[in-house]
């Protein structure tokens, strides 16, 4: 159902894009971009990263330094976040005040170090006020 774009050998033009993930789903991307120009001086990259099995997204990042990347599914984005053991205890503080989903998904992150990855498919501006917490967490915003 949430097929990702999966062929490397074709670099997807925004057009393609916008009909893969369906406007709902780029009206979500549209506003995670704008909470991120908020915060962050961005660089965005249109990548195939990790393998075959990820597809096309956009890494964004500040400063270079990594803030998230963001994958394009049909009807869909999902958006991988990469926090670092010494941002555990920041998270937990938040915890409370975060979506039944994304407590759910950070108890369930993919493990690295004594941090770990989120995979977070987004549905909801809520859920993207989430995922700005999250990397505010990650890196403190400067604007």
């Amino acid at each position: 159902m949430y097929e990702r774009m999966l062929n490397k050998e074709i670099r997807p033009s925004i057009d393609e894009i916008v009909n893969h993930i369906g406007s709902d789903a780029y009206a979500l991307l549209q506003q995670l971009e704008k909470e991120l120009n908020n915060k962050y001086d961005i660089v965005k990259e249109l990548r195939f990263p990790y393998g075959n099995a990820y597809g096309w997204g956009f890494k964004y990042s500040h400063k270079g330094k990594h803030l998230c990347d963001v994958f394009f599914e049909n009807s869909a984005i999902s958006v991988t976040i990469q926090i670092g053991g010494e941002k555990i205890a920041a998270i937990n503080e938040q915890f409370k005040n975060f979506l039944p989903k994304t407590k759910e998904l950070w108890e369930k992150r993919y493990p690295c170090g004594k941090g770990g990855w989120i995979h977070y498919r987004v549905m909801s501006d809520r859920e993207i006020n989430d995922i700005i917490k999250i990397i505010g967490i990650k890196r403190k915003a400067i604007k």
